[in-house]
């Protein structure tokens, strides 16, 4: 059974930065993708970046340029650099690993605003 953990969520300010952890547990994370989704109020959940296990991404284009996802396999961890954040930004964000099974965290929630 593999569980994620998701951390690094907050408030923040048009402009600023936070960055994200999903921290998996068990011993498939290493070669299998992670990815970032998030979910704001009334509208689908929406992908963000993704990470291979060979570390190739592929980010959503209202994000190219600002996000960054990186991984650690060392650590279990993947992580999400959001900068320049914006208020549209604002969700509940998830991490997500893509195996023969997919497993999601509990969400941690981001909002941008004054």
């Amino acid at each position: 059974q593999v569980q994620l953990v998701e951390s690094g969520g907050g408030l923040v300010q048009p402009g600023g930065s936070l960055r994200l952890s999903c921290a998996a547990s068990g011993s498939i994370f290493s070669r299998n993708t992670m990815g970032w989704y998030r979910q704001a109020p009334g509208k689908e959940r929406e992908f963000v970046a993704t990470i291979t296990s060979g570390g190739i991404t592929t980010y959503l284009d209202s994000v190219k340029g600002r996000f960054t996802i990186s991984r650690d396999n060392a650590k279990n961890t993947a992580y999400l650099q959001m900068n320049s954040l914006k208020p549209e930004d604002t969700a509940v964000y998830y991490c997500r690993l893509s195996g023969a099974l997919a497993y999601w965290g509990q969400g941690t929630q981001v909002t941008v605003s004054s």
